[in-house]
């Protein structure tokens, strides 16, 4: 598994509802793609113009080969495309072995 993390700068409050609106509908396609296992978009709370997407992916391989390549991505893609232009990094990580059990 590999996680991607997306981090979206959204000044302009009046783009915020319409960019988690466009993040609610694209969510349909990741949750039909195999090569996802959950996802979560995060905002700012101290910052309300940041936002955080976190991408669990089967692999790196998988998301750039398989969903990018695969019949969901086109329709993601026409929801969140006006958006990339806000993006400041998108990176995919690996976890460590620092991490909760939960409890």
């Amino acid at each position: 598994m590999t996680t991607e993390y997306i981090r979206y700068t959204i000044t302009d409050p009046a783009r915020r509802a319409a960019f988690e609106q466009a993040y609610a509908a694209a969510a349909e396609q990741l949750d039909a793609a195999p090569e996802c296992l959950g996802y979560d978009l995060a905002h700012g709370v101290e910052e309300p113009e940041h936002y955080i997407l976190r991408i669990e992916w089967t692999s790196v391989e998988d998301h750039l080969k398989g969903f990018r390549g695969g019949p969901h991505f086109p329709a993601f893609l026409a929801h969140v495309r006006p958006y990339i232009g806000d993006i400041e990094e998108m990176k995919h990580y690996g976890s460590t072995s620092v991490t909760s059990v939960g409890g």
